[in-house]
C-alpha cells in the first residue's frame, strides 16, 4: 500500500498539466521567494552594519561635545581669582565677630550668584565653596541634604587634588535639588596663585540637561536610549530621566566597549563608546525592529507586489497550461477512439505552434494509417481474389473436364507415363494453389506452378501449343509475389488457340536495371504470336490498369489484379506492362524488385 502510493506520487505519474504548473512554481516562484527572503536578509544585515560602524562615530562626537562642556564648567572656578575682595575673604583665617562672619559670607555669597547663576549658565545649578570650615553657597533651585560636615568634609579644602577636576556622582552625596533635577558635581580646589596656598574647595552642580541638548540632534528615534553609565554600573545619563541614580550592571557583559554589538536577548544593536571624563562609558541602544521599520515597509509592499505577481503569472500560467492542454486531451480521447479501431476522426486546429503541429501531425498520421489500412486490406482482397481465380481456373469445369478427358484417353491408350506425369502435376497445381498460404513464393515456384499447367495444356492440344521458359540459375534466391505469372500465360492461351492453328509462348525470366528505381529488378515477360490487341482497345486498357479500376471475372480482371497488387506492394515503380500489334501478338512485362528470403517476413507483415 505504502509503495503504491510513493509511486503515484512520483513526479513522472503527474499530469503534464501539474507538472507545467509545478515546474512554473519550482523554476520561478520559489526562487523568486528565495531571492526576496536573501535580498532581504541582506539589505536587513547591512542596516545593522552600517549604524554599527557608524554609531560609535556619532557616540564619539556626542562625548566630546560632553568633555568640551563639562572642561568650560571646570575652567569656571578660576573666575574666583578676578575678585579681590573675594579672594580676600577666603584667606582669613578666623573673625573677630559673627556679624563680620555672615557680612563675609554675603558678599561671598552674592559674589558668586552674580558670577555663576547668570543667564549664560543656565546649566548650573548651585555652586558651593568649602573653604576654613567656612560654606559659601549660591543654587538656582531649592535643594535639601546638604550636610557640609558629614558629606562635603572628605572634600575639603585639606583634600589635594593636584590640579585636577573630580566629578562626584549624586550617589555620593545627599544633596538634592526640588524636582529631583539630575546632575552632577564638578569639585575643583582654589588654589591661590599669588602665596601657594589652597583657599578652599568648589563645588558646582551641573544640570544633566546640557546632555539633551547635544543629543537632541543625534537621536529623534523615540524608541532609541541613551545612557551615561559608571563602570560601577550606575546611571549617570539617561534619556528616560526616571532611570537616573539606577544601577546598570548589565555594562559587566558587554563584549566591547568601544563599537557596536547585537544583543539578541533583547533584540537590540548597542553601540558603546568610553567616556574619560565620566570615568564610564556613553550607550546607545535602539530596538532591531526600530532600525528595519522600513525595511519592514518595503518588506510588505514587496511582499504584496510578489503575491500579486504570482497570483497574475499563475493565473496566465493556468490559461497557457489550458489552451496548450486542451487540444492535447482532444488529441488523447482521438487516440483512445483510434485504439479502439475507430480511424475516421480528425482535429481541426489553425495553430502554428507545436501543439498544432502535433495535431497536424496526427491529422497526417491517421490519414495514412486509414491508407495503409486501406491498401493493406486492397491487397489482402486481391491476394485471395487472385488465389480465387487462380483455384477456379484450376478447377473450371471445361479445364477439369478436358484434363481428366484427356488423362483418360491417354489411359486408354496405354499411355502410363502421361498419365501419371498430367496426375502429377494436376495435384501440384492444387497443392500449390490451396496449401501455400503465404503471399509471396520462390520465382521457380511460381515457375513450375505456370509449367505444369502449360504442360497440362500440351497434352491436350498437343503440337497446337508450344512454350519455352528461360531462367537465370540462381532463382531459387529470390521470391515473387504468388499468381503474379498464370493469369497472364492463361490469358494467352485462351485468346492465341481461338485465332491460331499453332501457338508460341516464351516466358522470359532476367534481371534489369530498373530506370525508375535505380536498383537492378527481376523482369518476367510473357510472349505470344497471338491476334494481338487492337490499338483503341489496349489504350483503354493501359487507362485501366493506370488507375486501377479492372473489375469482373474475365481476363481482364486477371491482369488488373496483378498489376494492382504489384503496385501497392512494391511501389509506382513496379508493376506490369503492354506490349502488343495487332495480328502479331502481345508481350506483356512485370517488374518486381529483387526481394530475398529475409525480406519476405518484412513484406508479409506490411
Amino acid at each position: 500500500m505504502t509503495s503504491e502510493r510513493r509511486r503515484r506520487l512520483r513526479f513522472n505519474h503527474y499530469r503534464l498539466s501539474t507538472k507545467l504548473i509545478l515546474t512554473y512554481i519550482v523554476l520561478t516562484v520559489i526562487p523568486m521567494a528565495v531571492l526576496g527572503i536573501f535580498s532581504f536578509i541582506q539589505y536587513k544585515e547591512s542596516i545593522e552594519e552600517q549604524i554599527g560602524e557608524y554609531m560609535p562615530r556619532f557616540l564619539r562626537q556626542a562625548n566630546a561635545n560632553i568633555d568640551n562642556h563639562i572642561a568650560d564648567v571646570m575652567a569656571m572656578p578660576k573666575l574666583l581669582l578676578n575678585s579681590e575682595n573675594t579672594l580676600a575673604i577666603l584667606r582669613k583665617d578666623s573673625y573677630q565677630s559673627q556679624a563680620d562672619q555672615n557680612k563675609d559670607q554675603y558678599a561671598v555669597n552674592n559674589y558668586l550668584t552674580r558670577t555663576y547663576l547668570n543667564g549664560s549658565n543656565s546649566d548650573i545649578l548651585g555652586v558651593f565653596v568649602l573653604s576654613r570650615n567656612r560654606l559659601f553657597h549660591t543654587s538656582r533651585i531649592p535643594f535639601t541634604g546638604l550636610d557640609w560636615e558629614s558629606m562635603l568634609t572628605p572634600y575639603g579644602q585639606d583634600m589635594d587634588l593636584r590640579g585636577k577636576e573630580k566629578i562626584i556622582l549624586p550617589s555620593e552625596i545627599k544633596l538634592r535639588f526640588d524636582g529631583d533635577i539630575p546632575y552632577v558635581m564638578i569639585m575643583k580646589q582654589i588654589q591661590d596663585t599669588d602665596n601657594r596656598k589652597d583657599l578652599g574647595t568648589m563645588f558646582i552642580a551641573v544640570q544633566l540637561t546640557f546632555i539633551d541638548r547635544i543629543l537632541l540632534d543625534f537621536e529623534q528615534n523615540e524608541d532609541a536610549e541613551i545612557a551615561m553609565v559608571s563602570l560601577k554600573g550606575e546611571v549617570i545619563y539617561h534619556t528616560r530621566h526616571e532611570l537616573i541614580g539606577s544601577m546598570d550592571m548589565a555594562v559587566h557583559e558587554y563584549p566591547i566597549w568601544n563599537g557596536s554589538f547585537r544583543e539578541s536577548r533583547s533584540e537590540k544593536l548597542i553601540s558603546v563608546t568610553e567616556s574619560q571624563t565620566f570615568d564610564g562609558i556613553l550607550v546607545h541602544s535602539i530596538p532591531l525592529e526600530d532600525l528595519t521599520a522600513r525595511t519592514d515597509w518595503t518588506r510588505t509592499l514587496s511582499i504584496m507586489i510578489f503575491s500579486g505577481f504570482v497570483i497574475v503569472t499563475t493565473c496566465l500560467t493556468v490559461v497557457f497550461v489550458l489552451r496548450v492542454m486542451s487540444p492535447i486531451k482532444k488529441l488523447i480521447h482521438l487516440m483512445k477512439e483510434v485504439e479502439r479501431g475507430k480511424f475516421q476522426v480528425g482535429l481541426n486546429m489553425q495553430r502554428q505552434d507545436e501543439v498544432g503541429i502535433l495535431v497536424r501531425s496526427f491529422n497526417s498520421m491517421i490519414a495514412t494509417i486509414r491508407e495503409l489500412i486501406e491498401k493493406n486490406y486492397d491487397i489482402k482482397i486481391r491476394q485471395k481474389e487472385a488465389e480465387l481465380y487462380a483455384l477456379q481456373s484450376q478447377i473450371d469445369p471445361h479445364f477439369m473436364y478436358n484434363t481428366l478427358e484427356t488423362i483418360s484417353m491417354a489411359a486408354e491408350e496405354g499411355e502410363k507415363e502421361a498419365v501419371v506425369g498430367m496426375v502429377t502435376q494436376l495435384g501440384r497445381m492444387l497443392r500449390f494453389s490451396v496449401g501455400n498460404k503465404s503471399r509471396f513464393v520462390p520465382v521457380r515456384e511460381e515457375l513450375q506452378h505456370v509449367m505444369d499447367y502449360l504442360t497440362i495444356q500440351k497434352f491436350r492440344f498437343e503440337q497446337r501449343l508450344s512454350f519455352d521458359i528461360r531462367e537465370p540459375h540462381d532463382l531459387e534466391l529470390y521470391y515473387t509475389p504468388k499468381f503474379i505469372v498464370q493469369p497472364i500465360v492463361e490469358n494467352a492461351v485462351k485468346y492465341g488457340l481461338e485465332s491460331r492453328d499453332k501457338l508460341i509462348v516464351e516466358i522470359l525470366v532476367s534481371r534489369e536495371l530498373g530506370l525508375r528505381s535505380g536498383m537492378e529488378d527481376i523482369v518476367i515477360k510473357v510472349r505470344d504470336n497471338g491476334p494481338g490487341i487492337p490499338s483503341r482497345r489496349l489504350l483503354e486498357v493501359e487507362e485501366s490498369l493506370r488507375q486501377q479500376t479492372l473489375t469482373g471475372k474475365d481476363s481482364e480482371f486477371g491482369l488488373g489484379n496483378v498489376n494492382t497488387r504489384i503496385v501497392m506492394m512494391h511501389g509506382p515503380h513496379y508493376g506490369m506492362q503492354l506490349h502488343s500489334v495487332e495480328g502479331k501478338g502481345t508481350e506483356v512485362t512485370l517488374r518486381i524488385p529483387m526481394i530475398r528470403l529475409e525480406d519476405v517476413s518484412d513484406l508479409e507483415q506490411d
